[in-house]
């Protein structure tokens, strides 16, 4: 097939927490991408400008198909038998490394796709090769019925701390605070809303942005881990600190400037991994996260150690949510289409 013929996309769509995301299981044959592993058929995507894979992300993205903050993923082949399938996610501004929100949604679509047997009671495992590594959506089953899925993460850590930071409000005031760095599958830097005097709400979500922009633009290349750049800027407030658990409400801002709907996976993550730095998350105590919608994610750490030499502990985080289906869609992808491949407004 050309890559100047029109051709028809098949999509499952899911949420996450309000997060969408689109999921598509087979590639158009035109639309390939090389590598041993998922990390370097993202590498050779974002290597080779107007790949077709990025013009297929950007055509089911970005309007008049998606919007600014639409996400999604594309099933490949998985780094080896070990795992399921493997997954490229995709969003406004190209390829991430991890996506939590997504991972839950892929495990409730390889249960309903029968890639995995589902169970009445229990749980099932659905492997999933990501970019950043290998994760778990661990799928739980209640008289035949999925109550919850929990994204097993990768290795998640703290690598900064009370970095600072000066930005400035459109009021021309400028704050000066300190944030934290961690990895929870991408590179996220924690800010406590509190110092900003922003309320965590949609009306906000502007203000967040530009914040964002500001932080990532001043932290530079100290954010850069693992040779990726700081991905999400999550903005929390610690609603109360109890004994079996700390409950928070953030916003993320990933990417260039998008809002994650959902408490972002991910990112819940990388808080999981400073709040243990932090000695305020271990045993069984949980974090109960809400996003700016209200929408909550629950998570703990399920393993960790202090390895020789580190500054900080590292850790497994469990992150528990769910996904829904909205729909099946078949898109119609046309070059000549004067739109093509998309546009968005911010």
């Amino acid at each position: 097939m050309s890559h100047n013929e029109a051709f028809w996309v098949h999509t499952e769509d899911w949420h996450t927490a309000g997060e969408p995301f689109r999921i598509v299981s087979d590639l158009p044959p035109h639309c390939t991408t090389t590598g041993d592993t998922v990390w370097e058929r993202r590498l050779n995507i974002m290597n080779h400008p107007n790949h077709s894979l990025d013009l297929l992300r950007q055509s089911l993205c970005h309007e008049p198909r998606g919007h600014a903050d639409m996400y999604g993923g594309f099933i490949v082949p998985p780094n080896d038998s070990g795992a399921h399938f493997g997954v490229l996610f995709w969003h406004r501004d190209g390829f991430s490394t991890a996506c939590g929100h997504g991972t839950i949604a892929l495990g409730r679509y390889a249960v309903a796709k029968g890639l995995v047997e589902s169970v009445q009671d229990g749980s099932v495992k659905v492997i999933i090769d990501v970019p950043s590594g290998r994760v778990t959506a661990e799928v739980n089953f209640r008289d035949s019925k999925v109550v919850h899925v929990n994204f097993v993460n990768v290795c998640s850590y703290q690598y900064a701390k009370n970095l600072s930071v000066s930005v400035s409000l459109p009021d021309t005031k400028v704050l000066n605070f300190e944030i934290d760095l961690s990895w929870g599958g991408a590179a996220c830097a924690s800010v406590d809303a509190s110092d900003l005097g922003i309320e965590i709400k949609p009306a906000n979500a502007q203000r967040f942005i530009e914040l964002a922009r500001q932080i990532k633009a001043e932290v530079g290349t100290r954010g850069v881990h693992k040779g990726t750049p700081l991905y999400t800027i999550s903005f929390f407030k610690t609603l109360s600190d109890r004994e079996e658990a700390i409950e928070q409400k953030s916003v993320t801002v990933y990417a260039e400037g998008a809002i994650d709907r959902s408490p972002c996976g991910s990112a819940t993550g990388a808080r999981v991994a400073v709040l243990l730095a932090q000695g305020k998350l271990n045993g069984s105590k949980k974090l109960i996260h809400h996003s700016v919608i209200d929408t909550t994610f629950e998570a703990r750490v399920i393993s960790q150690q202090q390895g020789e030499g580190l500054d900080y502990p590292t850790c497994i985080p469990e992150v528990r949510g769910n996904a829904y289906l909205t729909g099946r869609h078949s898109f119609f992808i046309d070059p000549s289409d004067p739109t093509y491949p998309g546009f968005f407004f911010e």
